[in-house]
């Protein structure tokens, strides 16, 4: 028996310092890539001198662009958001809308707010996709088409306007989203400076509580509700660092669904976007790096920290854990099908530095941080550590974050300034500390238990409650 219990005592030992040395290497790796985002924003803020995005903007060489917004129960929000895209700085382009068999009356308010009539026009399927029902054009604006089909999930609606786009260039962005009016055009400038890019993705910020008029960003707030702003405090950290830094090494796995613009031509090649998951995003970029290395051909994928898409963020608690969920699902869905390319040399950045580190620090992170919570909480139990050992796992694993956190924020007002109060940069330096004591170990407790309800081939959407834009311009 005794023997018995040695043995556990230093199995949590070696486990304890495991997790220590875990977390010390994930913070020297986020160290690399806070000094790589640094460096990048320096290159950005110099390029800028140079350019004139309104000359960019109405140049004949900016490519024409195909807007793909899909729609599911998006009656609340998608007017507004059509009506500016309509009004975007942008040279030449359309829209297609895509209703994926919502239940309330998305398809409704479009054709009664645009004056769709239902037309008879082809449909090839390049890529393919549930039944399309109908086709329709607008009375009042040539540029947008709307495809009502079928309900097939977001992927399947991203593969019906892909479809349905006549232009080389293409982006999604939400219906729940509202995009700057020069965000199109400083997004697509790596296409026009490098024309090995073959996808470029941009920032995506909380819209909660901002004044939205007429489908258009009229005052930036930082919203009211604590659950946004630690949301807030978690994209820019995303964002700035974590994009940012693997963009310049050209290991980019992810390129947000509410905001990114990709080479038609290439996606289609990879197949489009996969059905059988609800990481589509992430799993399209994947797929593209995995086809672009085998076929050993030259490529960029790329994040631009300037242009900038707003999105409504959960503000209940039970959305969050859904949403939440969800991701981590989708995050596992794609390493556990590309497990091939992680530690293959054959696949340069992507798969000697990326894959590794969405595997163990994105996947299995929250996984790690959980057990080391019990293990702690079980030595201290046991009197197997002392009070020197967990003062410092807890100045690396909280205190670096909540420099990563700060860091963040004051480099976006540096660089940014999108909120005009200096009031709301504080607030988000104190939630960027409040943070790691209850909200991090709670979303970290959602992602591990996904595992746990984790089953391949969903392509759910997933719900959550859509509230129309403010417009009130009271203070």
């Amino acid at each position: 028996m005794t023997a018995i219990v040695d043995f556990i005592i230093q199995s949590i030992i070696i486990f304890n310092y495991f997790v220590l040395y875990y977390v010390l290497t994930i913070n020297t790796f986020y160290a690399f890539l806070f000094i790589v985002s640094v460096r990048a924003l320096y290159i950005d803020r110099r390029k800028k001198r140079y350019w004139s995005y309104e000359e960019m903007a109405s140049s004949a060489y900016t490519p024409p662009l195909s807007i793909v917004v899909p729609c599911y129960n998006e009656e609340a929000t998608v007017v507004d958001n059509v009506k500016a895209l309509l009004s975007l700085e942008y040279n030449e382009f359309e829209l297609v809308v895509v209703n994926d068999g919502s239940k309330d009356k998305t398809i409704d308010r479009l054709i009664e707010e645009f004056d769709l009539v239902k037309v008879d026009m082809p449909y090839q399927k390049k890529i393919q996709t549930q039944n399309v029902r109908g086709l329709y054009l607008s009375s009042l604006f040539s540029t947008i088409t709307v495809v009502d089909k079928e309900n097939g999930g977001k992927a399947d609606a991203l593969n019906a306007g892909i479809n349905m786009a006549k232009y080389p260039v293409i982006t999604s962005i939400d219906a729940d989203s509202i995009i700057e009016r020069d965000s199109l055009i400083k997004v697509i400038r790596p296409f026009v400076e490098d024309p090995t890019v073959v996808v470029s993705g941009g920032v995506v910020r909380p819209v909660n509580d901002c004044t939205v008029d007429k489908g258009f960003i009229e005052s930036i707030r930082l919203a009211k509700s604590s659950i946004a702003r630690f949301q807030t405090v978690e994209y820019l950290r995303a964002f700035l660092f974590g994009r940012l830094g693997l963009g310049n090494l050209n290991a980019l796995l992810i390129v947000s669904g509410a905001f990114g613009v990709f080479k038609k031509s290439t996606v289609i090649e990879a197949g489009g976007y996969t059905e059988d998951t609800i990481g589509e995003d992430m799993e399209l970029i994947v797929k593209i790096h995995r086809m672009m290395k085998e076929a050993n051909r030259d490529y960029k994928i790329v994040f631009v920290p300037d242009p900038v898409c707003w999105t409504q963020v959960p503000e209940q608690l039970k959305v969050l854990k859904s949403q939440r969920k969800r991701w981590h699902i989708g995050l596992m869905d794609s390493m556990l099908k590309h497990l091939k390319m992680m530690f293959n040399p054959k696949y340069g950045s992507v798969g000697m530095l990326a894959m590794p580190y969405y595997f163990f620090v994105e996947m299995l992170g929250a996984t790690v941080e959980i057990l080391g919570y019990a293990s702690f909480v079980l030595s201290f139990w046991l009197g197997i550590i002392n009070i020197q050992f967990f003062l410092l796992f807890l100045a690396v694993s909280i205190l670096y974050g909540i420099f990563l956190s700060s860091s963040a924020i004051l480099l976006d007002e540096y660089n940014f300034s999108k909120y005009s109060d200096v009031k709301e940069y504080l607030l988000l330096m104190l939630y960027s500390v409040a943070e790691n004591f209850g909200y991090r170990q709670l979303t970290a407790w959602w992602r591990f238990s996904a595992f746990f309800t984790y089953k391949k081939k969903s392509k759910v959407w997933g719900e959550m409650t859509r509230t129309t834009f403010s417009s009130d311009h009271s203070d």
